[in-house]
């Protein structure tokens, strides 16, 4: 069986970080700043992020972000990006923030229903006056799309009914979600044998993946994103002989899962 990965592990930050306050009080109390201290310019604050943005308040979607400099500090441009929580960018190309006075510079950012739910990312660089950009800043927030969070579905399962010990087969399954397939995490599925155990591997996985990246000599899977996934499977030429059951359920991003699709197949 193929090892699982669950969700991505958030990327850290070799750099150190530095706590700070932000000004506005409806916002969240602090943010991550990269220290560049030996730059010609220092940050003050990060503002326009709250912990949670959720587009069932209409206001919501829109990002009003500000970065703010130490008197003094010499700029010759800054910009950000923003990464959903699937870790796809947003922007097509960095969003330049423009001046607005007092060493703060500003732009907004209008986030969609169709973004997937989820951890965000800002990411906050600056071109100095010696024309070396470094990324100063991380905001963090918790995404909503404000849509109801109803549970993918799973159909249309092709799976052979009858193989033969040592025998590699390929299966899939086809996933929906009413707010996108971005809100959908993942998809897998479970074995048990003849007896009515779980097939638990080494490394004490007992949920596998099935794919949608299109990697066909890798896992099957012709197209990618189209929202049929897919899985190679081999049996080992000593399995167990008898009926195994699969089930299958995929995962939104909220937690919720989709109702069980189950199948046997006769290993003789």
């Amino acid at each position: 069986m193929q090892k699982y990965f669950s969700e991505r592990s958030r990327l850290m930050m070799g750099t150190a970080f530095l706590l700070f306050t932000i000004l506005s009080g409806c916002e969240k109390d602090f943010d991550d700043v990269i220290d560049v201290s030996y730059e010609d310019y220092q940050v003050s604050f990060v503002g326009g992020i709250k912990d949670t943005i959720d587009l069932k308040n209409p206001p919501d979607s829109l990002l009003e972000l500000r970065l703010g400099f130490r008197s003094g500090s010499q700029i010759d441009k800054v910009y950000f990006d923003i990464y959903a929580s699937d870790n796809s960018l947003l922007n097509p190309s960095p969003v330049e923030m423009h001046s607005i006075g007092n060493n703060i510079f500003a732009n907004q950012f209008i986030l969609k229903r169709n973004y997937p739910v989820g951890n965000y990312n800002v990411k906050f660089n600056v071109t100095g006056s010696n024309g070396v950009n470094n990324l100063v800043a991380i905001g963090y927030f918790f995404f909503n799309n404000g849509q109801d969070n109803v549970a993918p579905a799973l159909s249309n399962l092709m799976m052979a009914d009858t193989i033969q010990a040592g025998q590699t087969i390929l299966f899939s399954v086809e996933a929906s979600d009413s707010n996108g397939l971005n809100d959908i995490e993942y998809v897998f599925y479970e074995a048990y044998n003849p007896n009515g155990d779980r097939v638990v591997n080494s490394q004490g996985i007992f949920q596998f993946p099935l794919f949608d990246d299109g990697k066909t000599q890798e896992n099957g899977d012709i197209t990618a994103n189209d929202g049929t996934f897919t899985v190679v499977l081999t049996f080992p030429t000593n399995a167990q002989k008898g009926i195994w059951r699969f089930e299958f359920q995929a995962r939104y991003r909220s937690g919720l899962l989709s109702d069980k699709i189950i199948h046997n197949i006769s290993v003789q």
